[in-house]
C-alpha cells in the first residue's frame, strides 16, 4: 500500500502555513521529506525569505540540496511553524515519535513553536498507543534505566543496527525502544519516564498538533484540527 501521491499533495497544500520571513522547523522521515522537497521550489517560486531548523542530519542534506536556508536551533529565539510526521497519533491526537531517533530535537522545537502541523498516512492513527515507546538515554545509565523501565511495566530494548552495534543518536545518546502493551493514559507514563534518571527524552508527544494531515491511499488527504 503506497501513500506516496497522497503524501506529495499534501506536502504542497501545507505550503499555505508558510510565510515570508518564517522560521520553519523541519522534522525527519518520509512525510518530511516531501514537504522538503515542496519548500524548495515554492520559496523559489514566490522568492520569499525563510529560515529553516533541521531536526537531522537526513533532513538537513535534503534542505541544503534544495538550498533553503538553514540555521541551528541555538540561534533563534522563535519558531513560526513546525512540519513533521508521527509513527502513532493516538485518540487525543497525542504522538509517538522517535523511529528515526531524533526525538530530543524535533520535542525542542515542537514545545517552541507557534504551529504544529504534523502529516502521516492513516495507518498511524489508532485509539490508543500500541507500539514501542523510544526513549533517549544518556549512555552510562543504560542499565539502570532499563531496570526501572521495568519496574514500571515496560519491556526495554536497546536500538542496535543491523550488524549489532548499538544506534547513536547525533546527540551521542542511546534509544531504548519500549514496549507499554496498550497506552490508555500516555500522559501519566511519559511523566512517569522523565522522572526516571538517565533519561532524556521520551517519545511520547502530548502538545496536541494545530494541523493534521492524513494522507489515504487514492491520492487524497483529510485534514483534521
Amino acid at each position: 500500500m503506497s501513500f506516496d501521491s497522497a503524501i506529495k499533495a499534501l506536502s504542497l497544500d501545507a505550503l499555505k502555513f508558510v510565510k515570508d520571513d518564517h522560521v520553519i522547523g523541519l522534522g525527519s522521515g518520509r512525510a518530511a521529506t516531501a514537504l522538503v522537497n515542496s519548500l524548495s521550489l515554492f520559496v523559489k517560486t514566490k522568492k520569499i525569505q525563510i529560515k529553516c531548523v533541521p531536526t537531522s542530519l537526513q533532513i538537513k542534506l535534503i534542505a541544503e540540496k534544495g538550498n533553503l536556508e538553514l540555521i541551528d536551533a541555538d540561534q533563534i529565539d522563535k519558531i513560526d511553524v513546525v512540519f513533521d510526521g508521527a509513527d502513532q497519533i493516538d485518540k487525543n491526537n497525542f504522538l509517538i515519535k522517535g523511529g528515526g531517533g531524533a526525538l530530543l530535537k524535533e520535542n525542542i522545537l515542537i514545545s517552541a513553536a507557534k504551529k504544529v502541523i504534523i502529516m502521516a498516512d492513516k495507518t498511524k492513527f489508532v485509539t490508543n498507543f500500541n507500539r514501542s515507546v523510544p526513549i533517549e538515554i544518556q549512555p552510562l545509565s543504560r542499565n539502570i534505566v532499563k531496570k526501572n523501565i521495568s519496574k514500571i511495566g515496560g519491556m526495554p530494548v536497546l536500538r542496535t543496527l543491523d550488524r549489532g552495534y548499538p544506534f547513536v543518536t547525533e546527540n551521542g545518546n542511546l534509544i531504548l525502544d519500549c514496549n507499554f502493551g496498550v497506552i490508555k493514559n500516555p500522559k501519566s507514563l511519559q511523566q512517569k519516564i522523565l522522572q526516571l534518571a538517565g533519561v532524556l527524552e521520551v517519545g511520547i508527544f502530548t502538545r496536541k498538533p494545530d494541523v493534521i494531515y492524513k494522507a489515504k491511499n487514492n491520492g487524497k488527504f483529510d485534514v483534521l484540527t
